[in-house]
């Protein structure tokens, strides 16, 4: 299983250098599934591994001028505050044990899971579907609370599962700011690292982290990412952007009957 891990490692990065997303969805599933690490602890090991992917990948658009600084603060602000609060107040508040439903106990790891299978429910839609962010973007004005309630949202995802949010952070990016769909990916990879990053900074302290495990994974990971964007010069990720969501939406799918009917 660790073998397949490892593997599984380069997806990650391969993901978000190739399509500019969905790879962070990925990491904690392989963390908890396939390296059996507990899911909180999951959760903090992903901000590394994904803030660390995210930065490397974002150094080939920051060369080529595609990533809009002002906008990355803009956005990110919120998001650090939020992801803040969710790190130290809010996760570990969760109780380990929620309630009993039946013979089913909900406890906190579980409750993680779910809410991590639901997203990659709803991340795999936006990837599938012919969306907005792969049309021209619309005229109206920026919407600045928009963009402040968004950042909040992507905050508080990265805090709770370690997920960066690039599936909600691209498509805000084009509709509210009407970026260009590459300076959205790169400004997206940049605002996933500081988020992240941000997170993971947040969070030492709290736990042991295995830093050789740690740091092979988000090593593994980062080959993946220039592996993936070597690629996105010879193939079009947004081909390869719905056949990806089918397989998140699977994954979530699995995650969803694992943790409830198969406990």
């Amino acid at each position: 299983m660790e073998t397949t891990g490892y593997l599984a490692s380069i997806l990650i990065g391969i993901s978000l250098g190739l399509i500019g997303g969905g790879g962070s969805i990925l990491t904690v599933p392989v963390l908890v599934y396939l390296f059996a690490v507990d899911t909180v602890l999951a959760t903090t090991y992903s901000l590394f591994v994904v803030g660390s992917t995210s930065l490397a990948g974002s150094f080939p658009y920051f060369k080529k001028g595609l990533i809009d600084v002002k906008t990355a603060v803009f956005f990110g602000i919120p998001s650090i505050i939020a992801v803040f609060l969710t790190r130290h107040y809010l996760l570990p508040h969760v109780p380990e044990h929620i309630m009993n439903v039946g013979s089913f106990a909900l406890t906190k790891s579980i409750l993680l899971m779910l809410f991590f299978a639901v997203l990659m429910v709803f991340a795999s839609y936006s990837m599938i579907k012919k969306g907005s962010e792969d049309q021209p973007a619309s005229q109206r004005p920026a919407n600045a609370i928009g963009v402040i309630v968004q950042g909040t949202m992507v905050g508080i995802v990265t805090g709770l599962i370690g997920a960066g949010g690039g599936f909600l952070i691209i498509p805000a990016l084009v509709n509210l700011l009407k970026l260009p769909m590459k300076t959205a990916i790169g400004t997206s990879l940049i605002i996933i690292a500081v988020n992240s990053l941000t997170g993971f900074w947040f969070s030492l302290g709290q736990t042991y982290i295995q830093w050789p495990f740690l740091l092979t994974v988000t090593l593994i990971a980062i080959v993946g990412i220039f592996i993936g964007s070597y690629l996105s010069t010879k193939i079009d990720g947004k081909k390869l952007k719905p056949a990806f969501g089918w397989f998140v939406l699977i994954m979530g799918v699995y995650i969803l009957i694992k943790e409830t009917l198969l406990k």
